[in-house]
């Protein structure tokens, strides 16, 4: 496959008039595109993407043209360089594929209805129409919308609609944006709306086979988002309108088209009565993520997609910024800490895989570069560590010079460091460059030499380590004592001696205090036995960093797991979410030791059952009115450490209140996921399970749908897991966009491992046609190596895969999770017998 070419350097597009007539029933669009810009010569392309050219028009003449499918361009001749008018008539397929222009089916009291929406990131405006689709090619756009209208439906769009004349939708002309932020849709949508502080019409549209009460939440969150960034960045909101669309079929969590974000309905709406707050706190964080986009990614956007972390990384930090400020007592660092930060640094330490600035040479490679764990998560992590280090005052001067110099225009990384760098008088672009530019994070050795305590940095790797590795960063030490330098920005430095240094720290001798930097740190037996010793004294954020690093140095076998067993029962009774959060981690990670039936899971499961027993006692299984923020979210984590614990208690009243319940529609969200999956798991009937899988079927309620597949997956019934998989091709009753949580559900299951990754070998071909397009299709691969933990699976998965790494868009996930597999199996290898022995002491 060829380089990508960018058609920007030949036409530099102004404006475009589009006309889009939609037919739902024929499943066709036919469109004519207007496009007034510069030609840089005479020979000019635009894109394209399976549109049926019918004519080409320059400045008002008839034009030869040539459609070259295998590089989406169409390619005709202008008379001279200049300025050039062009008009273009085709036609296009309405297509399943939840990107460009497509529908979406759901059903309202058994009627089956559609609605019809975009989804152009990252390369599919060309899709809709004809266009340079390339980040950097800015322009206005006139949208005029006409579809095969039915008594009620509505249309929106980026811009308030102007006027409907004869069928035809018209909206306002655009600001300048690029062509993946377009967007539009229509159909029989309802609607809640407000206005920000400025006067900004908020709005919440869903289809109506929802109660419209589960909008409120989406429309508070959104409106409170609005008023703290046009705060926080001191730059107004650029739009008259800011409208959030909850879609039936929609491929990624939500996109961040200008003034009409699109959500999947899982991440938009909430039923007030009965949603758990950790559910609460995912949509509201998805929504302040687009709504940081509406200005760091829309208003100032990458020049080209090698910089994607500057949209992605920057809205994944602002997320947690905005939501900490309007709902501080959720204390949602605390969920950046234990999910999107330990994502980062699992994935960042695999050699081969991306940095978070990666160049861009072949169309499919874009999409490979949505990496959560990488441009979502590390960079995410890179710039709180960044916070951190120049703080907020800095930050938000930087950023609003930032805006003031690049609105409606594009940038690049050294933009930014150069705007914040001017603000906080450091060399913020030196030291980014470190992280940005290479894979990876160090691992920072700390020990006590001749009373002196001595510091270095080398590359922290899980699997081989590389030959003659120079990587070396500059890493902000936050030490626990004042007056330290700032930045270790050497291999190794002397910083002081240890008696000093003891006297004066705040508690242990520790850094990386707060846990914003991206690196982990390995302590000297001496200072890690003060650290042990002061462990239950310290903050919640503390002993999780001490669990994060002992995790991590056991991933990579620097120290073992059998080590890190022992400590887990001073912290197992905290009434800090984050800290059983992360015991449960090291719960989880001692798992891949345990073979079912074996003695070793028999042990694992009883010392679960005993760290999770007196906090079990004290929260329940039900919500209470006395719950503070910590026990809403601890309870789901403490509650499913004594479900697999075997809690005997637990699994008598999970059965009486689901027995009492009646149904899964009727069970209360805290608690539902693990009260299904006791009832699959332990109390499994036919009855049971057909009941459970109609309900999903029949259930607008995402929330409720998520559990719902959670539990059904787990089912040890070999009969029930055909049944599921021989649905996993058929939209009715397992939608497209559900379709990966579901096989993820069913591999883990060991009753389902095997029939899972058969339909998976079986079906690849009908899996790439019906979602290869899409930007989350490689995490297929992602999910069997978070699976995988045998040296024949780890043989089975090379196999197969490794004929497919000549392609662009699934090469770096195919070598990077062989060596994930291949990782695990090593450490199963390695320290199985350690952890045995460990968990058959403990439960004695």
């Amino acid at each position: 496959m060829a380089s990508i070419e960018r058609l920007y350097d030949f036409f530099q597009p102004e404006h475009y008039d589009l006309f889009i007539d939609v037919s739902r029933e024929a499943k066709l669009i036919q469109g004519k595109t207007v496009v007034t810009g510069t030609a840089k010569r005479q020979s000019i392309a635009l894109h394209q993407h399976d549109l049926t050219v019918s004519s080409v028009k320059v400045n008002g003449q008839a034009v030869d043209f040539v459609v070259d499918n295998p590089t989406d361009q169409i390619r005709f001749q202008v008379e001279e360089a200049g300025q050039q008018t062009i008009e273009i008539a085709y036609e296009a397929p309405l297509t399943d594929n939840m990107n460009g222009i497509y529908p979406s089916y759901y059903s309202v009291d058994g009627q089956d209805k559609q609605v019809v929406s975009t989804q152009f990131e990252t390369y599919f405006a060309r899709q809709a129409f004809p266009s340079i689709d390339e980040p950097e090619a800015k322009a206005t756009f006139s949208l005029a919308l006409k579809f095969d209208e039915q008594p009620g439906e509505v249309a929106i769009a980026n811009m308030p609609e102007e006027r409907v004349v004869d069928g035809v939708h018209y909206f306002e002309k655009t600001v300048k944006m690029s062509t993946y932020l377009v967007a539009f849709a229509f159909g029989d949508f309802q609607s809640v709306e407000s206005t920000s502080q400025s006067g900004i019409k908020v709005g919440v549209y869903a289809t109506k086979t929802h109660p419209k009460k589960d909008l409120a939440f989406a429309l508070d969150i959104a409106k409170r988002s609005i008023d703290f960034y046009e705060d926080f960045y001191q730059t107004p909101y650029p739009l008259a309108q800011s409208l959030q669309v909850a879609l039936p079929d929609f491929s990624a969590g939500a996109m961040e088209n200008w003034g009409m974000v699109t959500y999947r309905e899982a991440y938009l709406l909430v039923d007030p009565d009965n949603t758990e707050l950790a559910m609460k706190q995912v949509v509201a964080t998805v929504i302040a993520h687009e709504l940081a986009h509406q200005w760091f990614g829309d208003l100032v956007t990458m020049k080209w997609w090698d910089e994607l972390w500057l949209n992605e990384s920057f809205a994944n930090m602002m997320e947690f910024v905005a939501i900490d400020a309007i709902e501080p007592d959720w204390h949602i660092w605390e969920s950046f800490n234990a999910n999107d930060a330990q994502s980062a640094f699992r994935r960042d330490a695999i050699p081969g895989v991306q940095p978070v600035h990666v160049a861009v040479h072949h169309p499919e490679e874009i999409d490979a570069l949505f990496d959560p764990a990488i441009v979502y998560a590390k960079g995410a992590h890179l710039l709180v560590m960044l916070r951190s280090l120049i703080g907020d005052d800095a930050l938000r001067k930087g950023l609003k010079a930032y805006f003031d110099k690049k609105a409606y225009g594009n940038a690049t990384g050294d933009d930014l460091w150069a705007a914040l760098g001017a603000a906080s008088g450091q060399d913020v672009g030196a030291i980014m460059k470190t992280w940005l530019d290479q894979p990876g994070y160090p691992v920072l050795s700390v020990s006590i030499e001749d009373g002196r305590v001595k510091v270095s940095q080398k590359p922290f790797v899980l699997g081989e380590k590389p030959k003659d590795d120079q990587r070396l960063w500059q890493v902000p030490l936050k030490a626990s004592v004042a007056g330290l330098p700032e930045l270790l920005t050497d291999e190794s430095a002397d910083l002081g001696e240890w008696s000093e240094l003891q006297a004066a720290s705040d508690g242990p001798f520790r850094l990386n205090v707060g846990n914003a930097g991206h690196y982990i740190v390995s302590y000297d037996d001496q200072i890690l036995a003060e650290q042990v010793q002061q462990l239950a004294a310290l903050s919640a954020i503390d002993q999780a960093q001490f669990l994060q690093n002992a995790l991590l140095l056991a991933q990579a076998n620097e120290i073992g797991y059998a080590d890190i067993l022992p400590v887990l029962p001073a912290l197992a009774d905290s009434d800090s979410a984050l800290v059983q959060d992360f015991v449960y981690q090291a719960i989880a990670a001692v798992k891949v030791f345990a073979s079912a039936g074996s003695d070793l899971e028999k042990n694992l499961k009883a010392s679960t059952q005993q760290l999770s027993a007196k906090s079990f006692a004290r929260l329940g299984l039900d919500k209470k009115a006395t719950d503070s923020v910590a026990d809403e979210l601890a309870r789901p984590t403490v509650v499913a450490a004594a479900l697999y614990g075997h809690n005997d208690d637990l699994l008598a009243k999970a059965h009486a209140t689901f027995v009492k319940a009646g149904s899964a529609q009727a069970l209360p969200a805290d608690g539902r996921t693990q009260i299904l999956k006791n009832e699959l798991v332990n109390y499994n009937s036919q009855e049971t399970f057909a009941a459970l899988l109609s309900a999903y079927q029949t259930s607008a309620n995402a929330s409720l749908k998520r559990d719902l597949s959670a539990a059904l997956a787990a089912t040890p019934n070999a009969l029930q897991i055909k049944e599921l998989v021989a649905s996993f091709q058929d939209p009715a009753v397992i939608k497209p966009q559900d379709l990966r949580n579901w096989f993820a559900g069913v591999l883990a299951n060991p009753a389902g491992q095997d029939q899972a990754w058969d339909w998976l070998k079986t079906n690849w071909g009908w899996l790439e046609e019906r979602l290869g397009g899409d930007m989350e299709f490689s995490s297929y691969i992602t999910v069997i190596s978070r699976i995988f933990k045998s040296r024949e699976k780890l043989e089975a998965f090379q196999a197969f895969f490794d004929d497919k790494k000549d392609q662009p868009g699934l090469s770096r996930e195919i070598v990077v999770d062989t060596q994930v597999i291949e990782n695990r199996v090593s450490l199963v290898e390695k320290q199985e017998a350690a952890v045995a022995k460990a968990l058959a002491g403990l439960t004695k």
